[in-house]
């Protein structure tokens, strides 16, 4: 039926034609990892977390009375969307075959009742539906035995995924294959009744370097700020410290995004733009991300501990525990959610700060508070623009805006980078300035060609031309680029 190399599914009316007895035969499929790409325990479980917080003990409590209970709390708790889910398209052509030869489909997981119901009413593919109750767990020997109590000895045929489908197979007439890892497919391979490959999916390097944003690492370079301000960046010393600071503190940001995605699942799939990211659209496992995400949280702290002063690690702590914060609680309140963006970015220069020991400058604190007050607003303001046209005192899902709030924060951001030029200007004559620069007035310059830059950004922002993320923004865009190295050069020239 299927080339061993190949995952591309052949005519199915052809396989019919060959294995006569298919057609008397029930298709029995499961859930989870096959016909879903993503796992319903843990869509739930996140969404749990997410919407509850202050709860996550109850989960252990539940567990105490068995598997099957947590699911059945679980998706009492959570309303999963199930049409915005990732299914498998191959998995679903081919049982849409089947149907159309006029075979039985039946739907066999381990998921709890209520979402597999709703998942069957939303396809309509199956005739039947058995999956776990508030006692029993349908996996493994469980689902085997209830499979073998309807149908029979090899009287069904069973697509799976994973080791717990192992028994199934055992039992069935004809073991097909979709989603599995490397290790399950050459078990299944190995079985007498192995008839081929559905679907594979696996996981490319792209889809974890995109869960990674890796490129976001780019704003973990404000940790280098104080060491340039301080012009100390000749220090060898200070300058490797400053390396592992920012290798560490990527590696923590990286473990805050895959957390924040698999939060975010729900919502994701419904933005035009988020849906396609690794989690929400089922390339990658949200049971992946979450072996991943404090994988990685207990590399960054375990070096920065080790190796870094504790203030660091303290600093990575805060930057952490807000991040956690505002995507559980703050992005969606009003200005609190621009006001938490500003201080990550700010908190990155603070690290570096109390990672080398510099003294951190009260110019530098305030221009910085305020320059990245001013692009957490375009960030909202850029990534709202499209919902402009509800209604004026329609709100915005998910956030804490309406429709009308978003000339005052243009207004607002344009203000609180107007205010970030005229700190920069009044620190030119104070006498701060004078350890470092022999020639101050030359930042002038700078004045004028940040003003310019910050005005060209909102612009750019209502036309509706300014990416979500405006750092990302500034480091593809030319004028900005060039811009940044004007400033540098007036710095220079300053010294």
């Amino acid at each position: 039926m299927y080339d061993n190399d190949y995952c591309l599914r052949v005519n199915y009316l052809n396989y019919l034609l060959l294995d006569k007895g298919a057609h008397m035969t029930t298709l029995v499929v499961d859930l989870d990892g096959t016909l879903l790409r993503s796992d319903l325990l843990a869509e739930t479980g996140l969404l749990f977390a997410r919407s509850h917080p202050l709860r996550l003990l109850l989960p252990f409590l539940w567990l105490m009375k068995g598997r099957a209970a947590v699911k059945h709390e679980l998706a009492a708790h959570a309303e999963i969307d199930v049409a915005a889910l990732p299914y498998d398209e191959k998995v679903l052509s081919f049982i849409r075959d089947a149907r159309a030869a006029g075979r039985r489909v039946t739907l066999a997981t381990a998921s709890c009742q209520k979402l597999a119901g709703q998942i069957a009413h939303h396809l309509g593919l199956f005739d039947e539906v058995l999956a776990s109750g508030p006692t029993l767990n349908l996996a493994g020997d469980a689902k085997r035995d209830a499979l073998l109590s309807r149908y029979g000895e090899q009287g069904f045929d069973y697509l799976g995924n994973s080791g717990d489908d192992l028994p199934v197979w055992r039992a069935a007439r004809k073991t097909l294959v979709a989603n599995a890892s490397a290790r399950v497919e050459r078990k299944a391979r190995a079985l007498d009744n192995f008839e081929g490959v559905v679907s594979r999916s696996q996981a490319q390097s792209m889809d974890w370097i995109k869960a990674l944003r890796l490129h976001q690492w780019l704003k973990n370079l404000l940790i280098f700020v104080p060491l340039l301000t301080s012009h100390r960046y000749t220090e060898t010393p200070l300058l490797w410290q400053a390396l592992l600071g920012f290798f560490c503190f990527g590696l923590c940001a990286s473990s805050v995004y895959l957390l924040n995605d698999l939060l975010d699942l729900r919502d994701d799939r419904q933005h035009a733009r988020k849906r396609f990211r690794p989690f929400a659209s089922g390339r990658l496992s949200p049971l992946a991300g979450l072996a991943a995400f404090p994988m990685l949280l207990c590399i960054a702290f375990g070096l920065a501990l080790w190796l870094l002063p504790p203030a660091f690690a303290l600093a990575v702590l805060a930057y952490y525990a807000l991040t956690l914060a505002y995507s559980m609680w703050l992005k969606r309140l009003m200005i609190v959610d621009v006001i938490a963006l500003a201080m990550l970015y700010t908190l990155r220069i603070v690290t570096g700060a109390v990672m080398l020991a510099i003294p951190l400058s009260f110019w530098l604190l305030a221009f910085s508070t305020f320059f990245f007050l001013s692009l957490a607003l375009v960030k909202r303001y850029a990534e709202l623009f499209p919902l402009q046209g509800l209604e004026e005192n329609g709100k915005v899902p998910g956030r804490g805006y309406h429709a009308a709030d978003f000339p005052m924060i243009a207004a607002l951001g344009a203000a609180s980078g107007y205010t970030a030029v005229i700190v920069m200007a009044l620190y030119i004559h104070d006498e701060a300035a004078l350890q470092y620069y022999r020639h101050p007035e030359y930042i002038w310059v700078s004045c004028l060609l940040l003003l310019t830059w910050i005005s060209r950004v909102w612009i750019l922002a209502h036309r509706g031309m300014m990416h979500e993320d405006p750092v990302i923004f500034a480091a593809r865009d030319r004028t900005s680029l060039v811009t940044a190295a004007l400033m540098a050069f007036v710095f220079w020239a300053a010294t």
